[in-house]
């Protein structure tokens, strides 16, 4: 029997999305009793989010599933600053034009997600920051907002203790972060009657400090809710591959990857996983998640397909799934895997392995692509290859046109002659 009323909470709490609670009666009476809108805030850091974002989306999903208005916030002002929590360093300062770059290519995932055209109050809103924060008087904000903050306060928090204990330098724009941030939640309340902002658990402060600055600045009560920050039953962070960043955009990862990413899960997270990043009914989640032995397997492929299918549509997730079985199961080989194309000129030359290893995105450099070959993951038309110096040719191209690279046994890259 859950400990909440509300659809929202309930929901969350029972598909473990929930790891701490400003006021969890205040906000469960709250959504019981009224349509709420709520926010998370997303930095525009690079051209796509990741899939370590796919937890907060998901939040926001079910707020909107449950009645409730979300906001997905774009920080195109924040994100001249750049949030320093628990960074080692200060991120990378970007161009306006970047920044807008990069939020116009984000925005491609959330309507995946979210559906921006519903009724006034239950269609999604996506907001940007910069709206407010890039034509603030500087004087005018120090005031009005900067004289509610303590440093003494602000110094006490994990995420800049956490900086500061490994003596890195934490520069003053930095230090501004998390009163924009506050200063955010103050603003959405005021043009939005939002009333909740969600995030991941490394955010709670800044959260925080926008649940005080509100009550400083005359708010009504606003809430915080935050999830817990996931890892592999391994301890690999989500959202990482040994190929790189798992990214929701398709022009950075192909939906045949993002498949591959999801049926590579552990046997420990797949119940975890199907709670969190599907919309399975919770019956049949049971039903998987209770599956043993080899038949885990079977779990592990609809949970690729179920996640894939909410991003990339049912078709490219069921396609991904058949070039699967089509390739680990029948050792054919099928149009629907990642390829790249290199010139016909180049490989009637000669190409090095360990080139066309990186090319393919199969290893960041030449000396990783060389332990590849070392340790015998390195196949060419299924055959091993040891020699780190052969060059691949023409004479390598079969009959379907392709040269298959393969690294270990589900990583496959078909190399077509342009």
């Amino acid at each position: 029997m859950s400990r909440f009323k509300s659809d929202f909470l309930r929901t969350l709490d029972e598909r473990g999305f929930i790891h701490q609670v400003s006021d969890e009666t205040g906000l469960d009476d709250l959504l019981a009793k009224e349509t709420v809108t709520a926010y998370i805030g997303y930095d525009p850091t690079a051209s796509s989010l990741h899939v370590g974002s796919l937890i907060q989306i998901m939040m926001l999903h079910w707020f909107q599933q449950t009645g409730h208005q979300p906001i997905s916030l774009m920080g195109g002002g924040t994100g001249m600053v750049g949030d320093p929590s628990f960074k080692e360093e200060a991120r990378q300062l970007m161009t306006v034009d970047k920044i807008e770059e990069n939020i116009a290519s984000i925005k491609r995932c959330f309507a995946h997600y979210l559906n921006y055209e519903a009724g006034p109050k239950g269609g999604a809103l996506m907001i940007n920051n910069a709206e407010w924060l890039r034509g603030l008087n500087y004087l005018e904000f120090l005031r009005d907002v900067g004289r509610h903050f303590s440093v003494n306060r602000m110094l006490s928090f994990d995420s800049v203790k956490t900086r500061l204990d490994r003596e890195q330098s934490l520069s003053f724009l930095e230090f501004n972060y998390m009163i924009l941030q506050a200063y955010d939640f103050v603003e959405l309340n005021k043009r939005y009657d939002c009333r909740l902002q969600m995030g991941g658990s490394d955010q709670w402060g800044n959260i925080i400090n926008g649940i005080d600055l509100g009550h400083r600045m005359g708010t009504p009560q606003l809430y915080a809710l935050t999830s817990p920050l996931l890892t592999t039953s391994s301890g690999a962070k989500m959202g990482k591959s040994a190929s790189g960043a798992v990214w929701l955009n398709a022009d950075l990862l192909s939906a045949y990857d993002f498949w591959q990413y999801w049926r590579n899960t552990e046997d420990g997270d797949v119940e975890r996983f199907l709670k969190l990043y599907t919309t399975l009914p919770m019956d049949e989640i049971k039903k998987l998640a209770s599956l043993g032995g080899s038949e885990i397997n079977e779990a592990k492929k609809i949970l690729a397909t179920e996640i894939t299918a909410i991003l990339h549509g049912r078709a490219a997730a069921e396609a991904s799934a058949e070039t699967a079985r089509k390739t680990f199961e029948e050792g054919q080989l099928s149009d629907n895997l990642p390829s790249i194309e290199v010139a016909s000129a180049e490989l009637e030359a000669g190409i090095g392995l360990l080139a066309l290893i990186v090319k393919a995105g199969l290893a960041a450099s030449n000396g990783e692509a060389r332990r590849h070959v070392q340790g015998g993951a390195v196949r060419i038309n299924d055959q091993p290859v040891a020699d780190e110096r052969k060059l691949i040719g023409a004479g390598e191209v079969t009959g379907d046109g392709v040269i298959k690279l393969s690294l270990g046994k589900k990583k496959h890259i078909l190399v077509r002659p342009a």
